[in-house]
């Protein structure tokens, strides 16, 4: 269990993130046109997971954008954005921003990528939801960056995930 904060209280995760060093474990998301969308589909990329709670909040739309903006100028590089969304949600967003350079994925369904990957949010007005957590993977599904932001109200440290993809 991991403790991070929401406007300064303190709400619980379940499980610990992945460790750097260690295999991604398997997930099978839905993309927008409802199919399922696997970690083995990014084999050989490398792969940025931007996770947070809901793309209909301010921080979380933020992140996406931001990560939008920098994937234009990675090689071998797929951005993830990842939320319990539905995906006719993350779909209009990513529209109404004109983003081509990320993906949106919803683990709405059977909800296993949040316990799976130990950030679900298991108490507090967030309960159910998934915590901001960004996980940068190497081409072979291997954890080489990971973060929890501390205050789930506040964005990601951009600049240490994408340095390890340089």
């Amino acid at each position: 269990m991991s403790q991070i904060t929401l406007k300064g209280e303190k709400i619980n995760t379940y499980g610990s993130l992945p460790e750097k060093g260690e295999r991604a474990p398997h997930f099978e998301l839905i993309k927008s046109d409802l199919s399922t969308a696997t970690l083995n589909d990014f084999k050989g990329k490398r792969v940025i997971l931007n996770i947070f709670p809901s793309i209909d909040t301010g921080v979380c739309a933020t992140s996406v954008r931001k990560f939008n903006e920098k994937a234009t100028g990675l090689d071998n590089t797929v951005v993830l954005c990842i939320s319990r969304d539905l995906p006719f949600a993350q779909k209009r967003f990513v529209n109404d921003e004109g983003l081509e350079n990320v993906i949106n994925l919803s683990d709405f369904r059977d909800r296993n990528f949040g316990k799976d990957y130990g950030l679900e949010i298991m108490d507090g007005p967030f309960e159910a939801l998934l915590s901001r957590v960004v996980i940068v993977l190497d081409e072979e599904g291997n954890v080489i960056h990971s973060q929890q932001v501390p205050e789930i109200g506040e964005e990601p440290d951009y600049l240490s995930a994408l340095k390890t993809l340089l």
